[in-house]
C-alpha cells in the first residue's frame, strides 16, 4: 500500500530508502533506543524491506540498541521487548537486531564505586555518555566495517527536536548528497531520511492503524512513556486521550535512573505519581547520590593522578569519592537490590570492582566480598580466593607504625600490594614505575605538588 493525504512525506521518505538501499551493498546500521524517533525511522525500514522482492533485499540492515546496564527499568524492559520482536519479525527481511553494552571496566559502577569517578554535572561533566554509549556503538561499528569494508548508519535525528541539534544536522548536510561520510569513523556514511519531520508527524505516523507497528508492538504504549503530568503538544495528536486505552506514564525524556545531569529526575517522578511506587528507592538512592557530590568528607582532597585545582569561585576543588563512600554506595545498592528485587549491578560488574579495589590499598582483599555478603547473605562466586595479604595482626601493627610515624596508611597499603604484585619478577623496574607513580598522587613528591600549585587556576 502507498501512503498518500497526510501521510504522502512519508511515502516519499519509503521510496528514497528504496533508491539508497539498492545504489549499492553497504550495509544498514541503526541505533535503535525503543523511542519515538528511532521507532519511525524502523518502521519505515521495515516497510521498505516488505515491498522489496526477496531477491532485491541485498544486504543486512543491523539495528543496535545500547543498554547502559542503568536504564529506567520500565524503559530497558520496553527496548529489551522491541529489540527481540524487531529481530524476531525482521529475520526474514535481513535485519539483524542486537544489544550491546560497555566494556565492564567503563560501566557507571565501577567507574563510580570502583574508582570513585564523580557522578556526571551539568553543564559539561559528562564522562558517561561517551563510555556508556557512544564507545560501544563505535566498537561495533567497527566490526561491521571490518567485515563489510563501509556501512552506512540510518539516524533517526530530526531537527524539529531541539536548535542544537537542528544546527549539528545542518553542519553536517552536504548539498545533493544523501549520504555524508562520519565526521569521526573512517568507512562510515550518515543517512538522516527524517531531518524535516515535526513531533506532530511523528505521532501521527505511529499512532495510525490503532498504533501498532511492523513488528506486533503497541506504539499507544510508546506513546504513554511519553507523557508526564500534562499532556501538552502531542496530545494534539490525537486529540482528548482514552487513559484506559492510553495509559499517561512518563516523560518526554527517560534515560538512566541513576543520572546526576538533572537536579530533578521528572521523568522518574512523573512514573512514579502514576502509580510506580516501586520507583521510589530508586529515586531516594540516586538523589541521595546527589547530595554526595558536594558531601564534606565524601571526597578526597586531591585528583586520582595527585593533581589539586581550584574552582572558577577560588574554593580548593576535590577529587573522586573516597574509599568509605564508595564502600557505603554498595552498601546501599546491594540493599536496594534485596528490597526491590531487581538486578542493579551485574556479577561481572563487582568483580570488576573487587579487582580495582585490590589495588587501592585494601590489605585485607576482602571489603567487596565481605560486603556482600553483610547485605545479601550469600557468597560471591569467588569468595573463597579472596585471601589478605597479611593476618589481621600484621595489618593492624603496620597501621600502629603509619599512626606513630605519621605516614598514611592507605599510601603504604598501596605500596605493599605492588610488591606483592610484582614479587616474582626479575627486574625491579616496574615495581620502581609503581612507587613512583604512587609515591606522586601521596603527595610526597615536591615537583607533583608545584605543578599541583600551578594548576589550581586552570
Amino acid at each position: 500500500m502507498r501512503y498518500t493525504g497526510e501521510f504522502a512525506v512519508f511515502e516519499d521518505i519509503i521510496q528514497e530508502m528504496m533508491l539508497v538501499y539498492q545504489h549499492d551493498k553497504r550495509p544498514w546500521m541503526i541505533g535503535f533506543s525503543g523511542g519515538k524517533d528511532s521507532t519511525l525511522l524502523c518502521c519505515l525500514v521495515m516497510e521498505m524491506l516488505k515491498r522489496l522482492p526477496a531477491e532485491r533485499r541485498n544486504k543486512k540492515v543491523y539495528i543496535v540498541s545500547s543498554d547502559t546496564l542503568v536504564e529506567n527499568p520500565i524503559v530497558r524492559d520496553y527496548m529489551h521487548r522491541m529489540s527481540e520482536m524487531i529481530g524476531s519479525v525482521g529475520a526474514p527481511l535481513g535485519i539483524q537486531s542486537d544489544i550491546i553494552y560497555p566494556r565492564v571496566e567503563d560501566t557507571f559502577w565501577c567507574k563510580v564505586i570502583g574508582l570513585g569517578y564523580p557522578t556526571p554535572e551539568a553543564p559539561g561533566f559528562r564522562w558517561c555518555t561517551e563510555r556508556l554509549k557512544i564507545h560501544p556503538m563505535n566498537a561495533y561499528t567497527l566490526e561491521k566495517i571490518k567485515s563489510n569494508g563501509e556501512v552506512v548508519l540510518l539516524l533517526g535525528v530530526r531537527k524539529a527536536e531541539s536548535t542544537y541539534r537542528a544546527k549539528n544536522i545542518r553542519s553536517r548536510e552536504i548539498e545533493g548528497k544523501l549520504l555524508v561520510p562520519h565526521n569521526d569513523i573512517d568507512n562510515a556514511y550518515v543517512y538522516n531520511p527524517l531531518t524535516e519531520i515535526p513531533n506532530e508527524e511523528v505521532w501521527r505516523f505511529l499512532l495510525k492503524d490503532d498504533g501498532f507497528s511492523p513488528w506486533g508492538s503497541d506504539n499507544k504504549y510508546l506513546f504513554s512513556l511519553y507523557q508526564g503530568e500534562t499532556l501538552g503538544e502531542e496530545q494534539s495528536v490525537i486529540g482528548e486521550i482514552d487513559k484506559d486505552k492510553i495509559p499517561v506514564t512518563g516523560n518526554s525524556r527517560f534515560g538512566c535512573w541513576i543520572c546526576t545531569m538533572v537536579k530533578e529526575d521528572k521523568s522518574l517522578k512523573a512514573f512514579i505519581d502514576r502509580g510506580e511506587t516501586w520507583l521510589e528507592p530508586l529515586r531516594d538512592y540516586r538523589n541521595w547520590m546527589l547530595e554526595l557530590r558536594t558531601k564534606p568528607g565524601a571526597r578526597e582532597y586531591k585528583r586520582r593522578n595527585g593533581a589539586m585545582y581550584r574552582k572558577a569561585d577560588g574554593t580548593l576543588g576535590t577529587g573522586p569519592f573516597t574509599m568509605e563512600t564508595r564502600k557505603q554506595m554498595l552498601r546501599k545498592l546491594l540493599q536496594l537490590e534485596v528490597d526491590t528485587g531487581l538486578s542493579l549491578i551485574t556479577m561481572d560488574e563487582l568483580k570488576q570492582i573487587d579487582i580495582m579495589w585490590d589495588s587501592e590499598g585494601d590489605l585485607t582483599r576482602r571489603c567487596l566480598v565481605d560486603i556482600y555478603r553483610e547485605i545479601t547473605g550469600k557468597m560471591l562466586p569467588w569468595d573463597q580466593f579472596k585471601a589478605p595479604i597479611f593476618p589481621a595482626d600484621v595489618i593492624d601493627e603496620i597501621k600502629r607504625l603509619c599512626d606513630e610515624h605519621q605516614v598514611e596508611f592507605e599510601l603504604i597499603s598501596k605500596l605493599i600490594i605492588e610488591i606483592e604484585a610484582n614479587k616474582n619478577y626479575t627486574n625491579n623496574s616496574m615495581v620502581t614505575k609503581a612507587f613512583d607513580r604512587i609515591i606522586n598522587q601521596g603527595w610526597l613528591h615536591f615537583d607533583s605538588i608545584e605543578k599541583g600549585l600551578q594548576n589550581e587556576n586552570q
